[in-house]
């Protein structure tokens, strides 16, 4: 069964990160799970209350962070910041998707239609654009909550670099060492406001292209590399997109997975995505496509996690394993555990039910 969702698709962005949370993340209680429990789960060393928390995406400021946590989600991940600030895309930015079964690859060629009815399970297709606030406020925002969190859980700083745009009025692009040096950057800040670990998003297009980084090894490697001289000992997770050839992704974790800490998957599988009469339903340049998650790619999460534990005993590397991607129920918390996943984040099924932590606490929790 559906709940209120905490961030409201009716409402902008705008709207929620002012206003927000909402339904049950808004009424302040705060789960029993959060006191007298054993923490017996690693997170990089930290020891945490549960191998479960909320990825990068919906947990828009430090409401929202403070809310999870106070649900019993015990790994929480900052939505996505940047160096400056940074506008979302128009309302819509989340719709409900029209799919039967899984998005396979197949259907993900095609073009699936959207609405405003949301139904279990869901699944959803969300298109903000990674907007981000100043890191004046993220920052403070940051270290508000980090002052406050509790024993046995823990905030993720996620982030990444900007793109910029040949087309801006000087006529300038953007050179190699501007791009890279944007994400030591950001690096940089989150570290100062006492982010204990960090995840830089390497899956999402790059304002409006399909053009993702995780899938250039060269380039992804000298972005981690240089954000690791940054950070130094800071445990640094990388996220990544789904990876339709096996040999592209054995070649990719091959180079990064010495570099990196964890390793998070996957993040959505873009589509076109259209109303009922056929038409772009995401209005503006560029939103055609756009990232479907939830109950629909919870099969090519499962997919990836266990190639990345094959690839991870077949290259003798340590990185923890990340599984994101279509956990709506407790059942698919422990069947990612299954395949491989050290840890389990769900956005989309969160956002929907408030108590899914407490759920997977429960059942955790039997003999």
């Amino acid at each position: 069964m559906l709940h209120a969702p905490f961030y409201d698709p009716e409402k902008t962005y705008e709207d929620n990160f002012k206003n927000g949370p909402f339904g049950a993340f808004a009424d302040k209680e705060i789960s029993r799970f959060n006191q007298d429990i054993n923490t017996k789960y690693d997170f990089f060393g930290f020891k945490v209350n549960s191998p479960f928390g909320i990825p990068a995406g919906p947990l828009i400021n430090g409401k929202f962070v403070q809310a999870a946590l106070d649900k019993g989600f015990d790994i929480v991940t900052y939505k996505t910041v940047r160096s400056g600030k940074h506008p979302s895309h128009p309302w819509p930015n989340v719709l409900s998707v029209k799919i039967k079964g899984d998005l396979t690859l197949k259907k993900s060629e095609g073009k699936l239609v959207a609405d405003h009815d949301f139904k279990d399970p869901v699944s959803i297709t969300n298109s903000f654009g990674v907007p981000s606030f100043d890191p004046k406020f993220w920052q403070k925002d940051i270290k508000k909550i980090s002052e406050k969190i509790r024993e046995g859980q823990i905030l993720v700083g996620a982030f990444q670099g900007t793109k910029r745009e040949a087309r801006l009025p000087d006529g300038q692009g953007q050179t190699k060492e501007e791009y890279i040096n944007d994400f030591k950057r950001t690096a940089r800040l989150l570290k100062e406001a006492g982010v204990k670990v960090m995840e830089v998003n390497l899956s999402c297009p790059n304002e409006g292209t399909n053009n993702l980084l995780c899938y250039d090894t060269v380039r992804s490697a000298e972005v981690i590399q240089a954000i690791k001289d940054e950070i130094k000992k800071i445990p640094l997770i990388i996220k990544i997109s789904y990876f339709k050839d096996n040999e592209i992704l054995k070649s990719f974790i091959k180079e990064v997975g010495p570099l990196v800490q964890g390793i998070s998957a996957i993040n959505t599988i873009p589509v076109e995505i259209v109303d009922k009469n056929g038409e772009q339903a995401l209005p503006g340049e560029g939103r055609l496509r756009s990232g479907v998650c939830g109950h629909a790619i919870k099969w090519a999460g499962l997919h990836v996690v266990k190639k990345l534990k094959n690839l991870r005993t077949e290259f003798g590397y340590s990185y923890a394993i990340i599984g994101v991607g279509g956990v709506v129920t407790a059942d698919d918390f422990f069947e990612y555990r299954n395949a491989g996943a050290d840890i389990v984040m769900s956005a989309t099924g969160a956002m929907w039910n408030p108590h899914l932590a407490k759920e997977i606490k429960e059942r955790l929790a039997r003999p």
